[in-house]
């Protein structure tokens, strides 16, 4: 039984209606319309597409790839509430990947009105990372529906794991210093994340003084789960929402520190990213 759940935004269990040969040349993923950045880091023209694997004997389906969080664009619709200066009339603008004090912001969601932005919300992906590889189960799964693969591969030992620890660690250290700056300029930061982590930061980190989703708190978690749908990839749906401070992501890890910047440097940067290109479609 394959621990890949999806290939190329593809559920494993649809194999017999899919021409996976079509579909593993193609490299495309559905969710960004490019190819797949997942890529071997030994053939880097060669695209994984490994969505979300099944793991733990539950065989609970985890997204290891951001990407797969674009799926309908939903997370976005679902952050539309905490642009509280969006009004009837505004574009809708997506910026991907905005240098804040900090680090990079995914996405910004922004509310435009004649070219001069009028508020806006960072929107940070986060999906768990991988030990090891999951190339030889891509590769058995792949022979099995009859395409040929290595023998090695096929036959290999390696297995691969959840980054549980090192994921969430490393997510809440960025999230404090971004927080801090949004925190500063009264804008908001979510972090889209599967439910899972979510129980896994919640077992293994401090977070009792988490808030249910207020509008006052610059920092919410968006929590998603996965309802199966048969042959179609699984459905993203919200299952949680939480709401913090910087204060209470630095109650979290114990942290303390300053990122102060100006509203209007951020502002002239995501004007100067505005295009046709950026404004989100809905629908």
């Amino acid at each position: 039984m394959t621990k890949i759940a999806e290939i190329f935004g593809i559920p494993t269990s649809s194999s017999d209606e899919v021409d996976w040969e079509v579909l593993v040349e193609r490299q495309h993923c559905p969710y960004t319309s490019r190819k797949c950045v997942k890529v071997r880091k030994s053939e880097p023209d060669l695209s994984i597409g490994t969505c979300s694997v099944y793991y733990g004997k539950a065989r609970e389906q985890i997204l290891i790839c951001p990407n797969r969080l674009l799926a309908r664009r939903q997370i976005f619709t679902d952050c539309l509430h905490l642009l509280t200066l969006h009004e009837p009339g505004n574009e809708l603008h997506l910026i991907p990947e905005v240098s804040i004090p900090g680090g990079s912001v995914d996405y910004f969601l922004v509310s435009v009105n004649r070219g001069r932005v009028q508020d806006f919300v960072g929107i940070e992906l986060q999906t768990l990372d991988t030990t090891g590889t999951v190339w030889p189960e891509r590769q058995r799964f792949l022979d099995s529906v009859g395409l040929a693969a290595d023998i090695s591969d096929i036959e290999s030992a390696k297995r691969f794991g959840m980054n549980w620890k090192m994921t969430a660690k490393t997510i809440l250290i960025q999230l404090h210093h971004k927080t801090q700056t949004l925190e500063f300029l009264n804008k908001h930061l979510v972090l889209v994340i599967q439910d899972v982590f979510l129980d896994y930061l919640k077992r293994e980190f401090q977070f009792d003084h988490l808030d249910n989703a207020r509008l006052g708190n610059p920092m919410h978690f968006h929590a998603y789960g996965l309802a199966e749908t048969g042959v179609e990839p699984a459905r993203l749906e919200l299952q949680e929402r939480l709401s913090t401070d910087a204060n209470g992501i630095a109650l979290c890890l114990g942290l303390l520190a300053d990122a102060n910047v100006e509203l209007e440097n951020i502002v002239k940067l995501l004007e100067s990213k505005l295009t046709n290109d950026t404004m989100l479609i809905i629908g």
